[in-house]
């Protein structure tokens, strides 16, 4: 347990690690923004679509024999 205290404190006291938290949250706010966009992107796209094949279904229907 000593000796993860003090790995603890050193990674702290160096500047690599700060450096590295910069990044993580950094990336963590990327992550979240792609997954936010292809969330709401995925959600339009499934109406778009649901559209689109409404207009297939109604236009371009088989005519009766």
């Amino acid at each position: 347990m000593k000796a993860f205290v003090n790995s603890v404190r050193a990674f702290a006291r160096e500047e690599d690690g700060v450096a590295l938290t910069e990044y993580l949250i950094l990336l963590a706010l990327l992550v979240g923004g792609v997954i936010t966009a292809v969330t709401l992107a995925g959600t339009n796209l499934a109406n778009v679509w649901t559209a689109w094949a409404g207009w297939f279904t109604t236009e371009l229907a088989v005519p009766a024999a």
